[in-house]
């Protein structure tokens, strides 16, 4: 958990801009000390704390989540994989798991497959991909409310 929070602060840092030796003296004035490395696990938390009072949002991704799909069909694949997975069906999860199964479940029926699911546009094709996971979450026994 230690070096999990120094890296917190470190990412912190990065994003507030606040360089090294900046990020020494924020220490010294929140901990009384200014290496990480001298800090307990809730010295290293008031840092942290610091650092969202400076504008820190550590809850954010940096931009690498991926943005929800604006499409209802398209979001309703993935809660149908998602219920799959909760419910153990899967050896593959997430996006990737979903993506390898709609190409080999579709590509010689299509012809061609998007290299991602939310690039799915033809109603058919994402009728045949929400169908399918339908009646597999059937097979497996998952409640569709």
């Amino acid at each position: 958990m230690t070096r999990t929070l120094q890296k917190l602060i470190h990412v912190g840092c990065r994003e507030l801009g606040i360089d090294a030796e900046t990020r020494r003296d924020l220490q010294l004035v929140a901990t009384g000390k200014a290496s990480m490395s001298d800090m307990t696990e809730a010295e290293l938390q008031k840092v942290v704390e610091a650092l969202k009072a400076r504008g820190f949002h550590p809850e954010r991704s940096g931009g690498f989540a991926r943005p929800v799909s604006p499409r209802a069909d398209i979001r309703f694949i993935h809660v149908l994989w998602r219920q799959l997975a909760l419910a153990g069906a899967l050896k593959v999860t997430g996006r990737k798991g979903l993506n390898a199964f709609i190409r080999a479940r579709f590509e010689k029926k299509w012809g061609a497959v998007p290299l991602d699911v939310d690039a799915l546009r033809d109603p058919a094709q994402i009728n045949d991909v929400t169908r399918a996971l339908k009646d597999w979450c059937a097979r497996v026994g998952v409640k569709l409310t």
